[in-house]
């Protein structure tokens, strides 16, 4: 079952795929900003419980090594017992210790088989998990620092246009100042120009300080 992290992740691509194309444009979008704020916001609350859930699969190693543990003690005290029992009867002393040592030893080496068993899943499943989470991060990177560079593409944009316009007046005051100067010299008004307003660098870097 995918986590809300991941059902979040497919919802912010989806919404994305079905914006539309900004016009006389075939790789920017129109972005609600609004909408995709909400996505990141839930994003944001989402993930610490994420996190969370995963560490909790991580301390579950701890269980399962004190699970084996316990299975390994028992069955040591299980072949102790059975030791006691062959050093009891009636058999010769010499065949009743070897038998119970060679109980114990086996007993010793299937312990120490489900303690190799079990710290190999435990270690399996933490790395499984920490890869998860490695990547779960890695897409919300990926989104974010795609809508960044969506809303930057914008601003340039804007500023271009701005530009632009700017470029389209001061060609026309210039074609007309000669004219402009005469008229104004003959009624006694004349004034000069004022100063051309400043690059497309200068009037970026003063938006983007609004």
């Amino acid at each position: 079952m995918a986590s809300r992290i991941e059902q979040i992740i497919e919802e912010i691509e989806e919404y994305v795929e079905s914006c539309k194309f900004q016009p006389l444009s075939t790789r920017k979008i129109v972005v609600d900003k609004e909408e995709i704020s909400e996505y990141l916001r839930e994003l944001r609350l989402k993930t610490p419980d994420e996190i969370k859930r995963y560490q909790k699969i991580i301390s579950n190693k701890d269980a399962i090594l004190d699970d084996a543990q316990n299975r390994a003690d028992a069955i040591i005290a299980d072949a102790q017992q059975k030791a006691q029992e062959l050093v009891t009867q009636h058999e010769i002393m010499q065949r009743a210790y070897a038998q119970a040592n060679e109980t114990i030893n086996d007993a010793n080496r299937q312990a120490q088989e489900i303690l190799d068993s079990a710290t190999e899943d435990a270690n399996s499943i933490r790395l499984s998990a920490i890869t998860y989470t490695d990547d779960m991060m890695a897409n919300i990177e990926s989104v974010l620092k795609d809508t960044l560079d969506d809303a930057g593409g914008k601003y340039r944009g804007f500023i271009d246009s701005l530009q632009s316009c700017l470029d389209v007046v001061n060609q026309n005051r210039r074609e007309l100042a000669p004219q402009t100067a005469q008229a104004a010299a003959m009624s006694g008004s004349y004034q000069e120009p004022e100063p051309e307003p400043e690059d497309e660098e200068d009037l970026l870097d003063e938006y983007e300080d609004e």
